[in-house]
């Protein structure tokens, strides 16, 4: 580990030497030896094993100075460095097949594989994804942002190799963490049934969780290379067919095996399950990776190789605060303190979220809070630690989290989950059959709620008010600031029954929160301007801009604050008064709030000039937020331009 820092300080040394203004001045050969020859895997695999740490000490120096420039998520793809070159190194990609669980620990694969000068826009409107995109290149194998997923890809990718008459390797890399989600272990009990032992299928658990422990040294590294070897799988397939015949023998045998394994080797859960268990092994010992990996290429079917690996690794203050360095903006690469960009005085929603949720805590002994694995991201530090016992974080199982909720409700709990918009996504049939259905008292507090930026598609909220509108006996809440947030989750709270408040990433207008745990009427809308002809119905934080567009062209603006229950009693008046009426939302124009609106003038036979402004029916990458709004016309220019092309009448307004 000392001789890791120590070359890898060297390198950073030199690339700050150097005067570098870019990441492509990175590639001077002066500051690098191998990494400037890498376009390819084929590269990589020319190289002989002993120039292999010193390409990993390479890999790390640049990904650290690429992401500090950047931002991006830094401390699981520092711990997965040797792991990614093993993978390429031994592997004969893209036909052996690689598919990384999340995407997180993606970006040295993305550095091996072509895209090492594209890390300088990764994340970025134009640049390369920060997560595998199948159209991005031919060695991602699976598009992936989400959790668990990769065993069930892999598998299905390696059926499908052994239908066609393929030679072919899959290969699935999870973290510790998605392995606690339930879909894991549906595809490992699939895959390990039993009748797929001709699909090539590898799993590589990266469990990240903890330093190298002691029982992870010589001899587990011995012993994973003697269960992955020819020899030993020769010898058990001779036994087999030898002791088969003898009346019970092979099943002592095998029970035998199986004992003594679990004793030399935490393994027993997998081998139950039908895998062959390899390790635990050192994931930064490419001495023990590469053989290991060489022996597990050569065997069949169902095998599981367990690496242990430590986040940030090489990078001190990722290594002693993985977590804060897991997403990151830019930052110093030397010292790791973080660049300030929100603006002084300004809440995000996650933070006006976090205040909340204490403060109503603190008030009321029947709130429990609930998280699928984000504890950070969804602002429950601060909760965890003042109330430990009324906090459960699942781990990345957004199901249970949800019916765990339920079940609670059930007992008189008022129960919060916690939750990001693309998430609940995971948990829909949980959300109508487990709560909706039984008209539970559950608040979701729903982050990330429209664009979301560098993270793109995959974490994009664009559908949540269009997903849940058609749940009955759920409400749903749609804040235009942060002291309408804060007022809207006191009024789920209390409102008995399931509810839903969903806010966007960032930082709010600057709104004041109110000095107690106020709450607002249920279902009713407010006029945050009056004006002529035109009326403009917004649902959530594009409010502010629509009262611009509404100062030039002397327009209506109401918040509508509720998508369900809809205050008929405002769109009736709306429908007598005006002439024309646009809606505004940062919700996908099919079957959001504009939908909603539509329908319901619809019903009452009220024929009004309509005008839906919202997420248009396609992918929209990542980058800015501001940047992607524009994009989709829902800046102050775009909903101006928009209205004055559907209206001649005000084309001339200034």
């Amino acid at each position: 580990m000392l001789l890791i820092r120590a070359t890898l300080t060297e390198s950073m040394t030199a690339i700050q030497r150097t005067g570098i203004l870019s990441i492509g001045d990175c590639m001077n050969e002066d500051v690098f030896q191998f990494l400037p020859q890498i376009e390819s895997p084929a590269e990589l695999r020319a190289l002989s094993e002993t120039d292999l740490s010193i390409l990993a000490d390479e890999v790390r120096a640049f990904l650290l100075h690429s992401v500090s420039r950047t931002g991006g998520h830094l401390s699981s793809n520092l711990g997965v460095v040797e792991l990614s070159i093993a993978l390429h190194y031994v592997f004969n990609t893209p036909k052996d097949r690689i598919i990384w669980d999340v995407g997180h620990q993606a970006y040295v694969h993305k550095i091996l594989t072509g895209r090492r000068e594209a890390m300088a826009k990764i994340r970025q409107a134009g640049g390369i994804s920060g997560f595998p995109k199948r159209s991005e290149s031919e060695y991602d194998s699976f598009g992936v942002g989400h959790s668990s997923t990769s065993i069930s890809a892999a598998l299905g990718m390696a059926i499908a190799a052994n239908y066609q008459g393929l030679d072919s390797e899959h290969i699935a890399v999870i973290g510790d963490g998605a392995m606690t989600a339930g879909m894991a272990f549906e595809a490992l009990n699939h895959a390990g049934g039993g009748l797929l032992d001709k699909a090539n299928l590898l799993v590589i658990l990266n469990d990240n969780n903890m330093s190298i422990s002691p029982n992870v040294g010589a001899l587990n590294n011995y012993l994973a290379r003697i269960l992955s070897s020819h020899f030993y799988a020769s010898m058990r397939n001779s036994s087999q067919k030898v002791l088969c015949h003898i009346p019970g023998a092979w099943e002592l045998a095998s029970r035998t095996e199986s004992h003594l394994k679990t004793m030399l080797v935490p393994g027993s859960l997998f081998e139950s399950l039908g895998f062959n268990y390899i390790g635990p092994v050192d994931g930064h010992d490419l001495s023990v990776l590469l053989p290991t990996l060489r022996n597990l290429a050569d065997l069949k079917g169902p095998r599981l190789l367990h690496v242990v690996t430590q986040k940030g690794k090489g990078f001190e203050p990722a290594e002693q605060d993985p977590c804060s360095y897991h997403g990151v903006g830019s930052f110093n690469k030397v010292t790791g303190e973080m660049d300030k960009k929100a603006p002084a005085g300004a809440l995000t929603y996650t933070q006006v979220f976090s205040q909340w949720l204490c403060a109503m805590a603190k008030a009321d002994e029947r709130l429990m809070a609930i998280t699928p694995a984000m504890r950070e991201g969804s602002g429950l530090v601060e909760f965890s630690e003042q109330f430990p016992e009324r906090y459960m974080d699942v781990g990345i199982a957004e199901q249970h989290a949800v019916t765990l909720a339920a079940g609670l409700a059930c007992e008189g709990i008022k129960p919060i989950v916690a939750i990001y918009s693309s998430f609940l996504q995971r948990a829909y049939d949980q959300v109508i059959h487990d709560v909706a259905l039984q008209n539970l008292d559950v608040t979701f507090a729903i982050d990330r709620a429209g664009l979301v930026g560098p993270d793109g598609d995959t974490h994009a909220g664009n559908y949540d008010l269009s997903y849940l509108r058609c749940i009955p006996n759920l409400t749903i809440m749609v804040p235009s600031d942060e002291a309408e947030c804060w007022q809207m989750l006191s009024c789920a709270f209390h409102h008995s029954g399931p509810c839903a408040v969903r806010y966007p990433r960032g930082v709010g207008t600057g709104a004041p929160l109110p000095a107690h745990l106020e709450s607002i009427d249920l279902g009713k809308a407010v006029y945050e301007r009056k004006g002529k002809k035109l009326a403009l119905l917004v649902f959530g934080h594009l409010r502010s801009i629509a009262t611009q567009v509404a100062e030039v062209l002397d327009a209506t603006v109401v918040n509508m604050r509720f998508l369900k229950p809809l205050d008929t009693a405002v769109l009736d008046q709306i429908a007598l008064e005006y002439e024309h009426v646009v809606t505004i939302e940062d919700n996908v124009i099919a079957g959001g709030g504009g939908s909603a609106i539509n329908e319901y003038f619809h019903q009452q036979n009220q024929a009004i000039s309509l005008l839906n402004l919202g997420l248009p029916d396609r992918l929209l990458g990542h980058g800015d937020s501001q940047l992607l709004l524009a994009r989709c016309g829902l800046d102050y220019a775009g909903i101006l331009a928009a209205i004055r092309a559907q209206w001649q009448t005000y084309a001339e307004a200034r």
